[in-house]
């Protein structure tokens, strides 16, 4: 069982750091969008 739980613990850890990737690329993309709209303006 505790084999299962660090395992289970790893899992969310690479999780997190794959959400925390994912969401600086998308403020990335934000911040690029937001760019093109000002540049409009």
């Amino acid at each position: 069982m505790k084999k299962v739980r660090m395992s289970f613990a790893e899992l969310i850890k690479k999780n997190k750091d794959e959400l925390l990737k994912d969401r600086t690329q998308l403020e990335k993309i934000e911040k690029r969008i937001d760019e093109k709209h000002m540049a409009k303006n």
